[in-house]
């Protein structure tokens, strides 16, 4: 199965060199793309951001590594979509390692179509994945604090009722049918100190 591009984005483009900007944007607007205004200061980069909304954002590097850092560090910080770093001019590895701790999804060093397209395309795959992973592990979370929750609250059913373990989860479902509720909101109001369920 083929995976088809990535088209008709919102990109963002960082750097000082509005030059270098204009030269990068005429290459992904033949591709297709929608290139926002360009951000040629941190100040302005948030602005944008908030503004824009893009669903991609590329900060050049061209030598000024502190102030290409701190384009990085805000536009990561507050993007939605992936961040990709590409260059004008060759920048030491230290430089693109820093860029890659702060969470930038990809690194290009040429601006030939193809090879934009080729980032773009890892990129937006890259980050669909990551936030996928997010929410599965948020979905996780939650349902091992609502576990926590009901294995509590059975555990105060099963000491101030003397039933066991499947009595007690048996008295808050029946309960949870009754009043038209999730039974982890029933086991809520038995830790929050509520009227303690009756027995069967």
């Amino acid at each position: 199965m083929t995976s088809t591009s990535e088209r008709n984005l919102r990109i963002l483009l960082a750097n000082e060199r509005k030059e270098d900007l204009q030269a990068l944007g005429d290459v992904l607007d033949g591709l297709g793309h929608d290139v926002t205004p360009f951000a040629v200061s941190v100040a302005e980069a948030a602005e944008l951001i908030a503004r824009e909304e893009p669903d991609l954002a590329f900060v050049v590097l061209d030598g000024d590594d502190e102030h290409g850092l701190a384009l990085i560090a805000e536009t990561v910080t507050f993007a939605s979509g992936p961040v990709l770093v590409t260059v004008r001019e060759a920048e030491s590895p230290d430089t693109i390692a820093r860029a890659a701790d702060m969470g930038i999804m990809g690194y290009v060093d040429s601006w030939a179509p193809d090879d934009l397209q080729g980032a773009i395309d890892v990129a937006v795959r890259r980050h669909r994945e990551e936030q996928r992973l997010t929410e599965k592990v948020a979905q996780l979370e939650s349902a091992l604090d609502r576990r926590v929750v009901i294995e509590r609250a059975k555990g105060i059913l099963m000491e101030r009722h003397r039933i066991d373990d499947r009595g007690s989860f048996e008295l808050l479902r029946e309960h949870a049918r009754s009043s038209s509720r999730r039974v982890v909101d029933v086991a809520q109001t038995v830790l929050d100190g509520h009227a303690l369920l009756p027995p069967k």
